[in-house]
């Protein structure tokens, strides 16, 4: 992670965060990535009732391979409420969607900027869709939020296997086209969640069946490949079709993808705008960005989800298999650390863009 407390227009002080759902995977994973972050620091964590007044350390099962940050060890989980966290300048959302539909409104109606990883907003007509080094133009949308909610507003990321099909597909539509497309997913564990299958159920096994995951690649695709014009989200012309699966690897999604182009092109004409693709939002040097959003392999059997999920410190996607597809135009493999890149780390780009662009209001010290 690059950077430094006084790269954002001169900051001098962190943003203070805090953390909606904190005691879940996806919030542990907000809370070990921000420990060490030039801009941010996390001062309060919430999560659901049973939680609330337990210290961190009681409430969290801890479920990541690095400890715990010592300093909020202690710290009492706190409700999810505005009235909770008045201390904080912003707060990062991993709470389930059925929980964060109202709760991130509540913060927003309250005057918060609320970055989501939950897919709750993701098709609100007023609520951006942010991938930062893809579609960071979406932003205007914000303002329109913010005059109908007292100042506050919502920024959600994509689901976090869509996270890693839309870096892939923004090159290839900006330079070719993309009309139709076909993915197959091999989609980890720790996608699921506490919540997901047993062991014993992926043991000699695939589950050939993900609740919504489906329906969210063929709208979030189109969502983010599309335009603001006149206050409006205009989806991308194109279709989708997706087929998802639950495998038995703990982190890393892996795709198969079939594309069809508007205009054709090489294997090596799309090698080279893949792997010169260097997004929308270099020049800012977030913090979280990898030097490079897409990676290239040339191995006939990578990416593999052990060996080249944590590339880019897990931010970077890598493709691999890139040939020609006898009944569309392309296909090729493509790999997303579904828990970084497609979650905790894409939520804290998100709050990086935002604070480079000056769009994160500091709220007063209490």
């Amino acid at each position: 992670m690059s950077g430094s407390a006084c790269g954002v227009g001169g900051m001098s002080e962190r943003y203070r965060v805090g953390v909606l759902g904190a005691t879940g995977l996806v919030g542990q994973r907000l809370v070990s990535h921000l420990e060490d972050h030039p801009w941010f620091q996390v001062v309060a964590l919430a999560a659901s009732d049973r939680s609330v007044g337990l210290s961190y350390r009681e409430a969290a099962r801890w479920s990541l391979p690095v400890d715990a940050p010592p300093r909020l060890w202690d710290q009492k989980v706190r409700a999810c409420r505005p009235d909770e966290l008045k201390e904080c300048d912003f707060v990062l959302s991993a709470l389930t969607s059925q929980v964060a539909r109202e709760v991130e409104r509540a913060f927003a109606g309250a005057g918060f900027a609320v970055i989501s990883n939950s897919s709750a907003h993701r098709q609100a007509p007023d609520v951006p869709l942010l991938v930062p080094e893809v579609n960071a133009d979406h932003l205007a949308m914000v303002e329109s939020q913010r005059r109908g909610s007292g100042g506050g507003f919502i920024v959600t990321n994509p689901n976090c296997s869509v996270a890693g099909l839309i870096m892939a597909l923004a090159p290839l539509h900006r330079a070719f086209g993309v009309r139709r497309l076909v993915v197959s997913t091999l989609q980890a564990l720790s996608g699921a969640g506490t919540d997901g299958p047993r062991a014993l159920e992926l043991v000699d096994n695939v589950v050939p069946w993900i609740p919504g995951e489906e329906e969210k690649f063929e709208q979030e695709t189109r969502k983010m490949l599309g335009s603001v014009e006149g206050g409006k989200f205009i989806p991308a012309d194109m279709r989708v079709s997706a087929h998802c699966h639950r495998v038995a690897t703990l982190d890393g999604h892996l795709q198969a993808v079939s594309v069809e182009l508007a205009s054709k092109a090489t294997v090596q004409q799309a090698s080279r705008v893949l792997s010169e693709f260097r997004g929308d939002v270099a020049e800012l040097e977030l913090p979280s960005s990898p030097e490079r959003p897409i990676l290239v392999l040339e191995e006939p059997d990578r990416p593999q989800p052990r060996l080249d999920r944590d590339r880019g410190d897990g931010m970077s996607v890598v493709v691999g298999r890139l040939r020609t597809c006898p009944v569309f135009n392309l296909r090729f493999e493509l790999l997303v650390h579904n828990a970084v890149r497609g979650a905790a780390g894409a939520a804290s780009l998100n709050a990086e863009l935002l604070a480079a662009r000056e769009m994160l209001p500091r709220r007063p010290a209490r």
